[in-house]
């Protein structure tokens, strides 16, 4: 009887640990987009981790990036806060009904989308152009909902006829 408990021991207790391991390294190496962000805050990653679901590229680091949290407290991580917008509109989710956060390229962190001010002509990675600032000290600026709709239209950087008009040739 000794003998079948210690041998139930010595199998148990190893495979328990290896588990207990296991979870631990998964919890530990954990993206940002697999966990619960109930707080709706900005959330941090690491460079080269993260893929923008709207153009697949790789986030590497934080300028020009967008954060939409959704009612299911599931954050999602873009590129561009243009990719943003098409997201959203691919996935009929309404603006309002999301938290979503900008990197400000005036104070360098995270800031409310919809009450962030939009340049027309800054360099973005998918070049449309719509950077984000907290200050309106900067000739051109759009406010979140004048952003969206030219963004929606298509009347941005990566258009050539629009950026030859925004940058007077």
């Amino acid at each position: 009887m000794k003998k079948t408990i210690f041998m139930g021991v010595l199998i148990i207790f190893p495979l328990l640990a290896l588990g207990g391991l296991f979870w631990f390294l998964h919890v530990k190496h954990q993206l940002p987009t697999d966990k619960a962000n109930s707080a709706k805050v900005a959330l941090e990653f690491k460079d080269n981790t993260i893929q923008c679901p709207e153009c697949h590229m790789y986030l590497v680091g934080k300028k020009h990036t967008a954060q939409v949290i959704t009612q299911d407290a599931k954050t999602h991580f873009f590129d561009d806060v243009g990719c943003a917008i098409l997201w959203l509109k691919e996935q009929k989710i309404e603006p309002q009904s999301v938290t979503m956060w900008v990197f400000s390229n005036d104070t360098h962190r995270y800031i409310d989308a919809f009450k962030a001010s939009y340049a027309i002509n800054d360099e973005t990675p998918m070049h449309y152009g719509f950077g984000a600032y907290e200050q309106q000290e900067k000739e051109g600026i759009i406010d979140f909902n004048e952003m969206r709709l030219r963004m929606l239209r298509g009347e941005n950087m990566s258009d050539p006829k629009i950026r030859q008009h925004l940058q007077g040739h």
